[in-house]
């Protein structure tokens, strides 16, 4: 893949390689930036606080229907608002086996070669007793 096209940058989460600082290019800068956008709250970038997904404010949230739709709106506008090199397919959020956290599968489209990719996120609920 044409780093100029998915663009490259220093790896999330940030490691040491043999020849310093390692980077990521590609689809899988693509990943990482989303990654970043899903993982970021409001408020936590000084210069940016509108920056990233609204997602940790249902860290403590029951794992139930509301919650997983709330997680799905999110998703699609902190990515429609901050991934411009990707079209967002589709956003679908599902309890996981043990019931401790959502799994949000995420489809999308690279704008620049329309190659289609997929990506699961899990996002851990506080277990209620």
């Amino acid at each position: 893949m044409d780093p100029d096209i998915h663009g490259r940058g220093l790896a999330f989460p940030v490691r040491l390689g043999t020849t310093g600082l390692n980077e990521s290019a590609g689809g899988r800068k693509i990943q990482e930036s989303i990654r970043i956008i899903l993982e970021t709250q409001y408020g936590e970038r000084v210069m940016r606080p509108d920056f990233g997904c609204n997602l940790k404010r249902l860290l403590f949230a029951p794992n139930n229907e509301s919650t997983a739709s709330l997680a799905r709106y999110y998703v699609e506008e902190g990515l429609t608002r901050w991934e411009s090199r990707i079209d967002l397919l589709d956003v679908t959020v599902t309890n996981d086996d043990a019931g401790a956290a959502l799994l949000i599968d995420i489809s999308y489209r690279v704008r620049a070669t329309g190659a289609a990719d997929r990506l699961v996120h899990p996002f851990p609920l506080e277990r209620s007793l």
